[in-house]
């Protein structure tokens, strides 16, 4: 008796999906229905493709510009809370370096100056840096042209970002001119000049990012210090690399612990927290107008649903002879709706699986000559398959509410005209 009273409480759960798989692989009587059907399905299946590659795409570009940001910003960057700059003695520094999953600790200090390289002058953002700044971000491996090197004896070099050697026509071949340097005094007399004024040779090009690149030149931290007359030590940030394989959120929080407050510790994502907003509003958004023509396809299956419903009013009359109620006769063809847009998602999710695979193999899209990379980036994120299938469903579900209601009205004693 307890087995069969599980078998009439399994039946019944399942007979509406009996009934809309068997609607849905069965000829039917009209083959109108089953080309309507696969239409929605087809639409439905490029709509799918279409959110998930347009969602791996807007994650190739954040992944690439992130990379291009990470040769700039390093994964932690620690500066004052109040001010522009503090001094970090040998001791701060030595603890900071000591800390467990800190790989290298890097002191920079940074100052708008003003710029002239051959009668071609310009305002731009004086970095100064140390040895192991290049070790932090890779940025060396950003150089288009000359070399990385900041130092030579007595003479000092500079690296200059690509926008600002454009806006100053600097020429790197031959290093026969010298970039002049200006910076305000803080304090003068009346017949002392306004500007200190020091000398460096620029030696490398490197190329980043537009905005790093219209805006910094790079040079010693020792030489900058000198032409900012400021105490020894005096950085206005502290730039972390972390060990491999070591969480960023946790030395970021042990690194807080360590300085205690006072400071300010950003990781990359929050060294460009506005820019990745807008990058992710537009990735959303553009996921929201693709879900607009998901569904103006989904038209299509309204309207095969709705045939369906016509085709089968027979049967309806002959499931609520056999006592058949309205909420199964609702589940059947809210049922067959979904079975429609499972199947449309699943080749959809087929087809732009192939084609990122495709891509990634023969690079399908290319980039023009110039750009930081041959083709065009794209990403895909197992996380960004969830709101595709809750979207893609939710369609379905919607699609199907009109057609099942309309077959609610079909009466038990039902006479073909």
């Amino acid at each position: 008796m307890h087995v069969h009273a599980k078998r009439l409480t399994f039946v019944p759960a399942m007979l509406p999906f009996f009934f809309a798989r068997r609607y849905l692989f069965a000829k039917g009587s009209s083959n109108a229905i089953h080309i309507i059907s696969g239409i929605s399905v087809l639409g439905i299946a490029i709509g799918t493709a279409a959110l998930i590659l347009v969602l791996s795409v807007f994650n190739g570009f954040e992944n690439l510009l992130a990379g291009l940001f990470g040769y700039f910003n390093p994964e932690i960057k620690i500066t004052p809370a109040r001010g522009k700059t503090f001094v970090a003695d040998s001791a701060l520094l030595e603890h900071l370096r000591q800390t467990p999953g800190v790989a290298l600790v890097s002191e920079t200090l940074e100052e708008i100056a003003f710029f002239e390289y051959e009668g071609s002058q310009d305002f731009g953002v004086l970095k100064g840096v140390d040895a192991y700044y290049a070790r932090i971000n890779d940025i060396d491996s950003t150089l288009t042209t000359g070399r990385y090197v900041l130092q030579e004896g007595d003479i000092f070099y500079a690296v200059v970002g690509a926008g600002m050697s454009h806006k100053l026509r600097v020429r790197i071949e031959g290093n026969l001119f010298p970039l002049r340097v200006y910076m305000p005094r803080q304090k003068t007399g009346h017949m002392e000049q306004p500007f200190t004024v020091r000398y460096a040779y620029p030696v490398g090009i490197f190329s980043i990012q537009q905005e790093f690149d219209n805006q910094y030149i790079l040079a010693d931290l020792e030489w900058v210090r000198e032409l900012l007359d400021v105490p020894e030590g005096t950085v206005s940030a502290l730039e972390v690399r972390c060990q491999q394989g070591a969480s960023v959120a946790q030395v970021k929080a042990r690194l807080a612990q360590v300085l205690g407050n006072g400071f300010v510790l950003r990781d990359r994502y929050e060294q460009n927290e506005a820019f990745f907003k807008v990058m992710r509003v537009e990735k959303w958004m553009g996921f929201a107008i693709l879900t607009l023509m998901l569904l103006l396809m989904a038209f299509n299956m309204v309207g095969a649903l709705w045939m369906l419903v016509l085709d089968k009013q027979r049967d309806i009359s002959t499931l609520r002879s056999l006592g058949g109620d309205d909420h199964l006769i609702r589940r059947i063809f809210i049922g067959e709706g979904l079975l429609l847009t499972a199947l449309g998602m699943v080749l959809g999710v087929v087809l732009a699986v192939a084609l990122y695979a495709a891509h990634k193999q023969w690079n399908l899209i290319e980039m023009p000559v110039g750009f930081v990379v041959s083709s065009y980036p794209v990403e895909m994120r197992a996380e960004d398959f969830l709101p595709v299938t809750a979207t893609v469903l939710l369609i379905g579900l919607l699609a199907s509410l009109a057609p099942a209601a309309r077959a609610v009205r079909v009466p038990a004693y039902w006479r073909e005209e």
